[in-house]
């Protein structure tokens, strides 16, 4: 007798990702856990799964991973502002601007405690950042780590990006720094650490890097691999997903009747509504419809989800 696989979820697993561990690898345990569980994982068909942003194998934290229509939010997780906590030891550069490269700089100057502090706001604001070599951005259709490797010499371009705000949390003089750094898409940690030493007039490293939110999620939706782990020995899938709306818990809702909702699901334009111009998601009850966007009073589809045949 075949069973009949458990219905498609729908939502988030926010995985406090550990060291060792690259993104790609941490989707692919959670399609493990839920083929495990009995979820029908197959290409055509099964659940779709894709994660909101990447994480360094050396770097921990917040992984927001998304089941099925919520894979439809991850673009715009991808473009979501993230916190970041982070240690910099002076004294040492390497070529990977981490633990994991070799020293290919070194200084005697140690900046003080308030020196660094005095510096910080030069790095606040829209800024100019050069990527690391080792990063996953393309030259001439290559990754920039793949030429790295392989010895090149790898020329990235300036960048501006956006730190939104930076704090030093600790200092030791042997240690270094710990600050915490709120940024745009884009902006690489690794790169700020090693322009923060240069502008102190020395070199540095992170040691320590680890994201502690993502968009809306934060440490305190984050669970475990071994919490995620429990699932395909048989826990349920529930007490670790998150509803998909959780991912828009940035934006406000709009409440729709019977009508509106089906006109939306059919993808045509909303008129004389009364929100803000903007993001806005709408449901029907307690399901989530759409994405929308708001303007003059018109709301246009963004991205439509398909869970018209959720129970409220």
């Amino acid at each position: 007798m075949t069973l009949t696989p458990p219905p498609a979820p729908h939502g988030w697993i926010i995985l406090d990702k550990p060291v060792g561990l690259g993104s790609t690898q941490a989707v692919a345990a959670v399609k493990r856990n839920l083929r495990e569980a009995g979820f029908n994982m197959k290409l055509k068909g099964g659940v779709k799964v894709g994660h909101g942003g990447t994480l360094d194998p050396l770097a921990t934290g917040i992984l927001p991973i998304a089941l099925g229509e919520a894979t439809k939010l991850t673009g715009r997780m991808l473009d979501a502002s993230k916190i970041y906590e982070f240690s910099v030891r002076f004294g040492e550069e390497t070529d990977t601007l981490d633990l994991e490269g070799a020293v290919i700089a070194t200084s005697k100057v140690r900046p003080t405690r308030e020196q660094v502090e005095a510096v910080l706001p030069r790095f606040t604001g829209p800024i100019e950042q050069v990527p690391p070599a080792y990063s996953a951005l393309k030259v001439d259709g290559q990754r920039a780590y793949d030429l790295a490797r392989a010895g090149e010499d790898v020329q990235l371009k300036a960048r501006q990006v956006t730190v939104f705000a930076l704090s030093l949390e600790r200092f030791d003089e042997k240690e270094g720094a710990t600050l915490l750094a709120n940024v745009s898409k884009g902006t690489y940690i690794r790169s700020l650490a090693r322009d923060i030493a240069q502008a102190l007039g020395s070199c540095g490293t992170v040691t320590m890097l680890r994201r502690v939110k993502a968009g809306p999620f934060g440490l305190s939706h984050a669970i475990s691999l071994d919490k995620l782990n429990e699932t395909g020995k048989g826990a349920p899938l529930e007490q670790i997903l998150l509803p998909l709306e959780a991912g828009l818990d940035d934006i406000p809702a709009i409440d729709l009747g019977p009508e509106q909702a089906r006109a939306v699901r059919q993808g045509r334009v909303l008129t004389g509504l009364p929100q803000e111009d903007g993001l806005h998601w709408v449901r029907e009850g307690r399901v989530p419809v759409a994405l929308m966007e708001l303007s003059g009073g018109e709301a246009r589809v963004v991205r439509g989800f398909n869970l018209s045949d959720v129970a409220e």
